[in-house]
């Protein structure tokens, strides 16, 4: 009997590529969608690889308990991914009791629907690196201290200990994923990795001449979507449940992504970028890399796509978006 996922965040970067990878597995596919007022573009990312028909949409909201519990109960689903968020690190600073209600006590909302109405079922949460934040050792494993240095971390490391104490009180089978940064070509607009590659596109197509970015110097272990997403299945194929580091071992800065994505196009980032204040965080994290060898030995997962394979898939998808004149 094919298996039956549950993803929240479905129409997002992880939810695509995640969604891909369960229909190729042959899993019926639900996904929680968030009702608003661009419901013509939400499934923009999934139409990138010609799935949303093939997924069943459920309209719903992290901050509804009764409305996730009804969802769950209907679906009753062997697996649920819970990949939704504001997940836009900048956006929190704005936006800290939004971020806290959704980020953080949605996730417990969707512990808590998942106790109630179907407690086999084994449920993945998106913890994130920011939780790290003013790192405490060089390179961060699942033992590192946390020190979150934003509120999307804070509300994060909230999401990832209510996840830690549902598994140990009440059994259930309840992983986290501590991703690092990764990205794709579906990668949102507002993040500096497709602000980059987009602001190349541009630039390269005779759109613009500048781009305007915050702190340079910032480092990031970057893999990409499609590995990433392995990982979490991985994760809740296992007997015992568990928390892992998703990572590729390896840190480079905004400066040399930025070097990348020009330096695909034949030109240099010097001629062209500006660095801007208004970019600049309140609290800045200056790097984060990560050790990926408990998922390696556990779950046998490794990174496969090099950083700059990525940057030049990320700056091609965006010439063909400009050329055709879509957007994401």
């Amino acid at each position: 009997m094919n298996k039956t996922a549950l993803v929240t965040g479905v129409t997002g970067q992880d939810g695509a590529y995640l969604s891909k990878l369960l229909l190729e597995k042959g899993y019926r596919v639900h996904g929680l969608l968030r009702r608003s007022a661009s419901a013509d573009v939400v499934g923009t990312r999934l139409n990138w690889f010609g799935i949303q028909q093939d997924i069943q949409l459920h309209d719903g909201n992290l901050t509804d308990l009764s409305g996730l519990i009804r969802i769950v109960e209907e679906i009753r689903a062997d697996e649920v991914y819970n990949l939704a968020a504001q997940s836009f690190v900048k956006s929190s600073w704005q936006q800290p009791l939004l971020t806290g209600t959704v980020t953080g006590l949605g996730a417990a909302n969707m512990l808590e629907a998942v106790r109630l109405a179907c407690p086999g079922t084994r449920f993945y949460q998106a913890s994130s690196s920011e939780m790290y934040g003013l790192i405490q050792e060089p390179v961060q494993s699942e033992k590192t201290p946390f020190y979150p240095r934003s509120p999307y971390a804070a509300a994060k490391l909230y999401a990832h200990w209510m996840t830690v104490n549902y598994r140990e009180s009440f059994g259930m089978h309840a992983s986290s994923g501590i991703l690092f940064n990764h990205e794709s070509p579906l990668r949102g607009i507002e993040f500096v990795t497709r602000k980059i590659t987009d602001g190349v596109a541009r630039i390269k197509l005779g759109m613009r001449d500048r781009l305007a970015l915050g702190n340079l110097d910032a480092k990031r272990d970057w893999g990409h979507a499609r590995d990433y997403v392995k990982a979490m299945w991985l994760m809740l194929q296992q007997e015992v449940p568990d928390d892992y580091v998703i990572a590729t071992g390896r840190t480079v800065s905004v400066r040399d992504f930025c070097e990348l994505a020009f330096g695909h196009v034949g030109l240099t980032m010097e001629d062209h970028v500006t660095v801007d204040e208004r970019y600049m965080r309140p609290a800045e994290v200056d790097v984060l890399l990560g050790n990926p060898a408990k998922a390696k030995e556990r779950l046998g997962w490794e990174a496969e796509t090099p950083l700059e394979d990525m940057v030049a898939e990320m700056v091609e998808a965006d010439l063909l978006r400009l050329k055709r004149h879509e957007c994401l």
